[in-house]
């Protein structure tokens, strides 16, 4: 009986609330209740809870803030659909999505709902575009404006900037964070900046997208001024030749002084820790709308440098390769320099008098005859392109050489001897006939460095190798009589470290490379040339030495000896003269490596890991000399430990090692090995369609 008047009682009680039904209340005595006003409010407030969010317009337009009322299953799409239609304005919204502001994520799986991303109502959003305006720096220096995405993950933003300016194989750069630069005391060094910081503005929607090529007319041609080596005007190459395609004018010295030049091995951690993460957004790194970045060749293998589609792509690697010279980011020796100097005043005076934007003097390469000719050496048998020409006839170098081993302690001359270079192995002799005999000492040459150490002007053409050993490297020098002897060996010495014997088909074109590149380094006029005419240079010689020769030597010096190696490469058209110049680059000791501090496991001093294109190299930093180096080829797997951020890579015969970054987090180095080992992948065969899947599984690991 209790229970029945209980349940009369609460259904009473019921009875006199009034129901909802989606637009109204509705109450027992027949009335309706909707929003307006003297009713009671609608506000169906279980589960839901308001949400505000602020709405970034395009820029110059200020921003505005709105108030929505939202429930956790509603969907991120959903959610942007009640934003622009309580906005009410009439704008394109397509380009816009949804920033979390305190988790620094964008929201961009529009089906996932508010619950499963987390949102709460204390959640600070933005409804702000995902292509925003960057400053980006090539490698020449110049900076450009330019829409880029910031919701998409570096890799992808590269590639969009790298397809606006034309430049292909976008895996090669990225995007590297500016150093803090010391600040200026001066007034008169912020005139100085602004020739080098002058921005260009490219809009992508305004044409950039088919290429930058079209933007910039043909007709003009830039001035120098013969005085400072520096453009007469500072527009005038904006609006000559296209700036990415046109060889930028050098700075006079006092201005390449005051840029920053790193001269430690800290500095150049510093700068190499710089880099980006490839597999986030910008927005997820802290970089705003308008921020400066340097777009730069990060992994130092060129793939398929053809001067016939690459020639906003080469110009840039000259200018990288040009300015890591001027600012002794990569050490050379004088001989170099002065190398380095004369192909620059060369491709200097070609950009006065070559016609913009042609390639008239460069050779056409006709695809289908190359497909042919490719084909007819085939069906003759000597195709040039094969990997292995014969493997049942491995040449040999015989010749006698000078071997001189540093030892502590004692300083003993080079001593000759008879060498014989087979497979990837040097055998030496006390004399020519002791070969059929037991060898002095076999040197097993893969994985070993190749060092040259060369002067041309002294007749001096050595190489120095460094082999693995159990405890450490071992030292070895070798003198040459000459340079085809000392172009063969050093070939040969190349292709043995990466396991490679002289039956492949590069070694000649190594051996090529190499007497052209001892042929540019000699000062000496020809025979039956005259001295150089010191008054025929019209620009300042100290414009293409580093500061340091800039100050050992006058003018009239550098010019003389510009001129002198001017005589070797005076006929090189301008194309050719910026691929010698890069590949001159590439033959450095120090090419492509980049520094990182790191502490190895199980020992309490930090050391340098360098990181190269091809191997990984441990460097006492008090000496700067490599202690091991270890090779991709024998990598066998590598992964982190992401809670104590330590890398651990794993090579052939049970060889392993762990280390820790001291000079960045260690998904930079663990970007860079992945990334190398992707690009090894790639192949003539393949369409220009990057894997960007199996990038980001080599390079990616996890958070």
């Amino acid at each position: 009986m209790s229970r029945l008047r209980r349940g009369r009682i609460l259904g009473g009680v019921f009875s006199s609330l009034p129901t909802w039904t989606g637009d109204l209340f509705h109450f027992p005595n027949g009335k309706s209740s909707g929003t307006h006003s003297g009713r009671i409010m609608a506000t169906p407030i279980a589960n839901s809870w308001e949400l505000t969010i602020q709405v970034d317009q395009r820029e110059g337009d200020e921003g505005m803030k709105f108030k929505l009322r939202v429930k956790g299953d509603l969907h991120v799409g959903g959610l942007m659909l009640k934003l622009v239609e309580k906005i009410k304005a009439p704008q394109d919204w397509s380009d816009h999505a949804i920033w979390w502001e305190q988790k620094s994520c964008w929201l961009l799986k529009t089906h996932w709902t508010l619950d499963k991303y987390g949102v709460q109502s204390d959640a600070d959003l933005r409804y702000t575009p995902q292509h925003k305006p960057l400053c980006i720096q090539l490698p020449n220096m110049k900076t450009i404006k330019l829409p880029v995405t910031f919701s998409g993950v570096v890799f992808r933003a590269v590639a969009e900037i790298c397809k606006a300016l034309n430049i292909r194989r976008s895996e090669e750069l990225s995007l590297l964070k500016p150093i803090d630069e010391p600040k200026k005391k001066k007034k008169k060094d912020k005139s100085s900046e602004s020739a080098i910081d002058e921005i260009l503005n490219m809009d992508i929607a305004s044409g950039m997208a088919g290429g930058a090529l079209g933007l910039y007319s043909k007709t003009m041609t830039p001035t120098y001024d013969p005085e400072s080596g520096s453009p007469a005007s500072s527009t005038s190459l904006w609006f000559g030749e296209s700036p990415l395609t046109a060889s930028q004018p050098n700075l006079p010295p006092e201005e390449l002084a005051k840029l920053y030049k790193p001269l430690t091995v800290d500095d150049k951690a510093a700068i190499n820790a710089g880099w980006l993460d490839s597999s986030r957004s910008l927005m997820e790194q802290g970089i705003q709308e308008n921020d400066r970045l340097l777009l730069r060749f990060k992994y130092h293998c060129f793939f398929d440098l053809n001067p016939k589609y690459d020639a906003v792509r080469i110009t840039q690697l000259y200018e990288q390769a040009r300015w890591a010279i001027l600012l002794e980011e990569i050490d050379c020796t004088e001989e170099e320099m002065f190398m380095f100097a004369s192909l620059q005043y060369h491709i200097c005076k070609l950009t006065l008098t070559t016609e913009p934007l042609t390639n008239s003097n460069e050779p056409e390469i006709d695809e289908v005859e190359a497909a042919l000719s490719n084909l007819e050496s085939t069906l003759e048998g000597r195709n040039a392109d094969k990997i292995l020409e014969d493997i049942t006839d491995i040449p040999k170098l015989e010749d006698a050489l000078k071997l001189f081993r540093p030892k502590r302690l004692t300083l003993k001359p080079y001593k000759e001897y008879w060498f014989v270079f087979k497979d990837t192995t040097i055998s030496y002799y006390k004399n020519k006939e002791s070969a059929n005999k037991e060898p002095i000492e076999q040197l097993h040459l893969r994985g070993c460095e190749v060092i040259p150490d060369v002067n041309v002007t002294e007749r001096k053409f050595g190489l120095k190798l460094l082999l693995p050993a159990a405890d450490g490297m071992n030292e070895v020098y070798i003198r040459c009589d000459n340079e085809t002897q000392y172009a063969k060996w050093k070939a040969a010495c190349i292709l043995a470290s990466k396991g490679k014997t002289m039956a492949y088909s590069s070694y000649r074109t190594e051996v090529k490379n190499i007497q052209s590149f001892l042929q540019m380094k000699s000062l000496a006029p020809p025979p039956g040339q005259t001295a150089p005419d010191v008054g025929s240079m019209e620009m300042n010689a100290e414009c293409f030495v580093s500061p340091r020769y800039a100050k050992k030597y006058k003018t009239k010096q550098l010019t003389t000896r510009i001129l002198e190696a001017h005589h070797n490469i005076s006929q090189l058209s301008l194309m050719e003269a910026k691929m010698r110049f890069i590949q001159a680059w590439q033959s450095l000791p120090e090419f492509g490596i980049k520094y990182y501090i790191v502490r190895f496991r199980g020992c309490k001093k930090d050391e340098l890991l360098g990181i190269s294109y091809n191997r990984l190299i441990r460097i006492d930093m008090s000496t700067g000399l490599p202690v091991t180096t270890w090779r991709f080829s024998n990598m066998k797997q590598w992964n982190v430990n992401w809670e104590i951020k330590q890398v651990a890579i794993e090579f052939d015969q049970s060889v392993s090692i762990a280390f820790s970054c001291q000079s960045c987090d260690c998904k930079v180095v663990h970007e860079y090995i992945g990334g190398y080992i992707f690009l090894s992948t790639r192949s003539k065969d393949q369409n220009e369609t990057l894997d960007e899947e199996l990038f980001h599984k080599l390079t990616g690991g996890q958070d």
